[in-house]
């Protein structure tokens, strides 16, 4: 299962790592940290997310795997993430793309406009962002796709629904 989500895997360390060099050179102006939680709503993920965000589950101890499942079982249905606990993510190093990037400045095409956005508590003061700053969130986008067709392509998943929650994907054996 781990070698179907290399191409995922290697997504997400370029994604840290255009995410590192924007929170350094917006240092100053980017107030998003540990405990922060204003972003953290139920989402949902593409089946390869979902994958990944089971298989952390999975290397962890039982019993604290177990507490997670249970946290989520608890929480789902709500607007806030199943998996926030306490401001915290419960599985924060295999947080899915969307909460990396979460409060960052981002452009994003909505109805044929390009648009841009990043969380209001960040870059208050800020006149202008570099291009070099901003996240194409089109881009991303695109490249979460091709990661998740190839991986439904190259898995034994007999059926996948294009979307589940984070509750589906952490509750049911799949």
């Amino acid at each position: 299962m781990s070698g179907l989500l290399d191409n995922y895997k290697q997504l997400v360390a370029r994604i840290d790592a255009l995410c590192g060099a924007i929170k350094a050179s917006l240092a100053d102006q980017i107030t998003c940290s540990e405990g922060c939680s204003s972003c953290c709503t139920a989402i949902t993920l593409f089946p390869v997310e979902a994958a990944a965000l089971r298989g952390a589950l999975e290397e962890l101890p039982e019993q604290e795997a177990q507490e997670i499942r249970q946290h989520v079982d608890l929480h789902a249905g709500s607007e806030r993430c199943p998996l926030l606990s306490h401001h915290r993510c419960l599985l924060y190093r295999a947080r899915p793309i969307i909460c990396r990037t979460h409060g960052l400045p981002i452009t994003y095409t909505e109805d044929n406009l390009r648009k841009s956005d990043c969380c209001p508590l960040n870059l208050s003061e800020a006149e202008s962002v570099s291009g070099s700053s901003v996240i194409d969130l089109d881009k991303l986008n695109t490249l979460l796709v091709a990661v998740n067709a190839l991986y439904l392509s190259q898995s034994e998943t007999v059926e996948s629904p294009e979307r589940l929650t984070i509750v589906e994907a952490l509750t049911k054996r799949q």
